[in-house]
């Protein structure tokens, strides 16, 4: 038997761990395999452009993997940008390509461009500069700001990164209207690193929660009511949140607020779906550390709103048919998939290596992701019978959860890693926690 942890939390306390012993029940859930040239077909002009990222420890492959997987796409017939955020030379030897911070053809159906922290700097400033000159909002000050002069704040990189890639996606405003049908079908993200990935996909849920102790500061004191409706105006302004032409003139800073809320609420929602954002684990499966890591940053991508589609893991001479089935086991009922080896410090003859039958897995993986809406797991499951709520945590420690409640036990706030998620309870639940225990990777946690 297992120990596991009990919880008791208090309305603004610090949640209190009592040791206390459990069973564990994993699940197992069996994926339909599909043919990929089957799901390709699935996917037409019409459909929205979806976006892929994988996500690693260092050295574990995922930046190999995204180029795989944008070859796959483009030979598929899938117009596809492989957006590149590091300054990794790794994809210029796969693709036998110069990058640039201007996407570039590398070959049919296949673009690529490297993204640059200081340059997608200019771009904000130079819509907050062109809605002030219409507004006339600071007088001419935001003219005599100096882009180039400016540093990125740490930690910032996810936001400039969402903003860069709603350009590929054909949205504006943070994940916000579609504008139009995007120049390209696939959008593969390579990251700075997973860390700073994971925070761009809970951007927006962040945001979320700064947005409403804003709104409470600027509604509650002098001086938000005062400067708030004209900040305000200047950011719809320069982000687009309203529709095209209106800006929100005339209407009131609770219509703007709300505008802001909805935007946000969409971005959110858009890498909760599986069929518009597609997140996949790669590892080195020989390597503890690694698959220690992967499972860590299953859990993490599930605390900032994603859910993973899947596990690639690269073949190895050191896997045997025992360790194969261990490794399938950690990372049940996510589908597992084999990546051939190929070298990385050359070009790649790219027909030779996806029409290759070591291919095959992870290419019906990959073109199977559209198809897992309902098959991937749940990561919250409500039990009004039993009163309790279950969150999916793999990666994560017993004594490395937190939990709070607020507004009267109607939202829980669970920490975990560097994100929190805030979880809406159902009427038939809400109350105070009452306890919480482990039960396999999911944490069960009952009200009263």
């Amino acid at each position: 038997m297992a120990s596991s942890m009990l919880f008791s939390a208090s309305f603004f306390g610090n949640p209190i761990p009592i040791s206390i012993r459990t069973g564990t029940s994993p699940c197992r859930i069996r994926f339909m395999t599909l043919q990929a040239s089957k799901e390709i077909t699935d996917v037409s002009s019409q459909n929205p452009t979806r976006m892929l990222t994988f996500l690693g420890k260092g050295g574990s492959g995922k930046t190999t993997s995204a180029v795989f997987a944008a070859q796959h796409f483009a030979l598929s017939g899938l117009r596809t940008c492989l957006v590149i955020h590091n300054q990794d030379p790794t994809p210029e030897y796969l693709l036998d390509c110069k990058i640039g911070n201007s996407p570039v053809e590398c070959s049919h159906n296949l673009s690529a461009v490297r993204l640059e922290t200081t340059q997608m700097l200019l771009e904000p400033l130079k819509r907050l500069k062109q809605a002030d000159s219409r507004l006339n909002m600071t007088q001419g000050v935001l003219e005599g700001v100096v882009g180039e002069e400016l540093g990125v704040l740490p930690g910032t990189d996810s936001i400039f990164s969402l903003l860069q890639l709603e350009r590929f996606l054909g949205f504006s405003g943070i994940m916000g209207q579609r504008d139009q049908k995007g120049k390209y079908d696939i959008v593969i993200y390579d990251g700075i690193c997973t860390e700073e990935t994971i925070r761009m996909i809970g951007a927006t849920s962040k945001a979320r929660l700064y947005l409403k102790y804003l709104r409470s500061i600027a509604e509650k004191t002098d001086l938000g009511r005062l400067a708030t409706p004209s900040i305000l105006r200047l950011v719809d302004e320069a982000m687009s949140i309203s529709r095209s032409g209106s800006h929100l003139s005339g209407r009131t800073s609770a219509d703007i607020w709300e505008a802001l809320e909805h935007m946000l609420e969409k971005g959110s929602s858009a890498f909760a779906e599986p069929r518009k954002f597609s997140c996949y684990i790669a590892m080195d499966p020989t390597s503890p550390a690694s698959v220690q890591s992967a499972l860590r940053y299953w859990g993490c991508t599930i605390q900032a709103g994603a859910q993973i589609s899947g596990a690639l893991a690269f073949i190895s001479s050191d896997l045997n048919a025992e360790s194969t089935a261990s490794l399938k086991e950690k990372f049940s009922p996510l589908s597992l998939a084999f990546m051939p080896q190929f070298s990385t410090g050359s070009s790649v003859d790219w027909n030779t290596v996806l029409r290759d039958v070591s291919s095959r897995g992870p290419r019906d993986l990959l073109s199977l992701s559209k198809s897992l809406t309902g098959s991937l797991p749940s990561p919250v499951k409500f039990d009004p019978g039993n009163k309790s709520v279950t969150l999916l945590m793999p990666g994560f420690g017993k004594s490395e959860i937190k939990l709070y409640q607020y507004r009267g036990g109607s939202e829980l706030l669970v920490e975990a890693g560097d994100q929190r998620r805030v979880i809406s309870l159902p009427k038939e639940i809400q109350g105070k926690v009452g306890g919480a225990k482990f039960m396999g990777r999911s944490l069960v946690i009952t009200m009263r």
